[in-house]
């Protein structure tokens, strides 16, 4: 259990929730434990300044999306208001292609209010970060992928101007996104 954690009602329950729904699932990127990028995520909302029930939200981001935990589990065990901040930031499964999911998605955080856009910004800060490990696939980030964190920042900038979060986000996006129009300037060189 983190130690912000253990003083903060909502997110210690969120926390011991999202460890057992997120139990055996591995993150893509690197293959380590998947729980460490929820926990990130409560950890970066909660060096933000943020309120007990966001970081709450923040742990709990990807079980509906990951697990089948449904909102109606989420309503039950902490209340609508985390429920509703956790949809938020959840894709609808039901949309089909890439460009079209991430779309709806940024105009639902948008709808969301400020909490959803804070949770929004930890979640593609800690996102970012990922893409820098040393564990990392070095195989160049998918152009569309980039496209969308692009996006994603141009929402928070307009949701969030004065965030750490976002600020964190600019500054580590940008060599991504330097590094890639590099490549793609190199590859289309005659």
């Amino acid at each position: 259990m983190p130690d912000f954690a253990r003083s903060l009602q909502k997110t210690h329950a969120a926390v011991v929730y999202a460890r057992a729904q997120h139990e055996g699932q591995r993150r893509q990127v690197d293959g380590a434990p998947f729980i460490l990028h929820p926990l990130d995520v409560a950890a970066l909302l909660h060096e933000a300044g943020a309120r007990d029930h966001v970081i709450a939200a923040g742990a709990l981001h990807d079980v509906l999306e990951k697990t089948d935990a449904t909102q109606a589990d989420l309503a039950k065990r902490f209340g609508t208001r985390i429920a509703k901040l956790v949809e938020a930031v959840s894709e609808d499964k039901q949309i089909t292609g890439y460009a079209a999911r991430k779309a709806a998605l940024r105009n639902q955080v948008a709808a969301g209010g400020r909490d959803a856009a804070l949770v929004f910004a930890a979640d593609k800060l800690s996102k970012v970060r990922e893409l820098s490990l040393p564990a990392a696939p070095k195989a160049p980030v998918r152009k569309r992928r980039l496209a969308h964190y692009r996006h994603c920042l141009e929402l928070l900038q307009e949701r969030l101007p004065d965030s750490s979060l976002v600020g964190a986000l600019e500054a580590e996006l940008e060599p991504h996104i330097a590094a890639a129009e590099r490549e793609q300037a190199l590859s289309t060189a005659p």
